[in-house]
């Protein structure tokens, strides 16, 4: 071969270091490959969202933040708020007002577009809540998908607030309460109803169902009594942080238990959810008694 055509030096090291290149990638491929988790296709776990996988109500926090956008009035979330603290009190005792809660849950979004409570939604995440998760319960999450199972959020809040937080824990998905939108604006009303009590474990055994889970293989983690039918589904039932009626159950059933507040915390767990409540009730009466003055 004439000197002409044999590569010099610097072709050789460019093609030296193309195969270390080919070489290290394909090592790389191997070990990815390696350290795979096998899927578990039958096995998953569902994670209340308030209090369970996050200090305080993601709601509150979403509203909050959209309050401070100026996305609605100080008397359109009074209001709203009010309707939701008597809900979770009452649950299902009086129909009328269920169905108040429910066409009010999130009518304050009306007019607004899907787009942009998504796009507020994810600064809102970082500014008021991603320091709020309890690492506790983001271990407990973490451990099942290192087992190869899938991991869903299972909420009363809006079903675009919970994807946030699902993707930004790395989590499978989320099921929430979903706000009908035509043309991608809100209507402010619900498709059916909030995603709370009995219809998250409608919500759960319809998802196991299109993906062939065993529920008797899953686990569900939760603080609230209102949650007993989620619980109740699954074959491993889990309490995180719970109320006294959830704890008592728990202890009754011989189910785990986990508390990651520390003992003040829980004790005043119920004393600034009454005082929450009082406060809305409070501010509704003193701005009618400013209405009739």
């Amino acid at each position: 071969m004439s000197d002409d055509y044999r590569p010099g030096p610097r072709r050789r090291d460019l093609q030296r270091r193309s195969t270390l290149a080919g070489e290290a990638a394909a090592a790389e491929a191997e070990v990815e490959a390696a350290l795979a988790v096998p899927q578990d296709q039958t096995a998953a776990a569902f994670f209340d969202v308030d209090n369970t996988v996050m200090q305080g109500a993601s709601i509150f926090h979403l509203a909050r933040g959209l309050h401070r956008r100026k996305f609605f009035t100080t008397r359109d979330i009074l209001g709203a708020a009010y309707k939701q603290a008597y809900f979770r009190v009452v649950g299902v005792e009086d129909p009328e007002h269920m169905d108040e809660a429910r066409n009010s849950a999130l009518s304050f979004i009306a007019g607004h577009t899907v787009r942009e409570l998504e796009e507020l939604g994810e600064e809102i995440f970082e500014e008021a809540m991603a320091h709020r998760i309890w690492p506790g319960t983001r271990a407990l999450a973490q451990m099942h998908l290192d087992a190869g199972q899938r991991v869903w959020l299972v909420t009363a809040a809006p079903i675009e607030i919970a994807a946030i937080i699902a993707r930004r824990l790395g989590l499978t998905g989320a099921m929430g309460t979903v706000a009908e939108h035509e043309g991608g604006v809100y209507t402010g009303r619900l498709v059916g109803e909030m995603l709370h009590g009995p219809a998250k474990a409608e919500a759960i055994k319809a998802l196991a169902a299109r993906e062939g889970l065993d529920l008797s293989r899953c686990s569900a983690y939760s603080d609230s009594s209102n949650d007993l039918p989620m619980l109740s589904l699954v074959g491993d039932p889990v309490a995180i942080n719970p109320d006294p009626r959830l704890r008592d159950h728990a202890r009754a059933e011989g189910w785990r238990i986990r508390d990651y507040r520390t003992g003040r915390k829980a004790a005043r767990a119920g004393l600034l959810a009454g005082a929450a409540i009082g406060a809305v009730a409070g501010a509704l009466a003193a701005a009618g008694a400013t209405r009739r003055r």
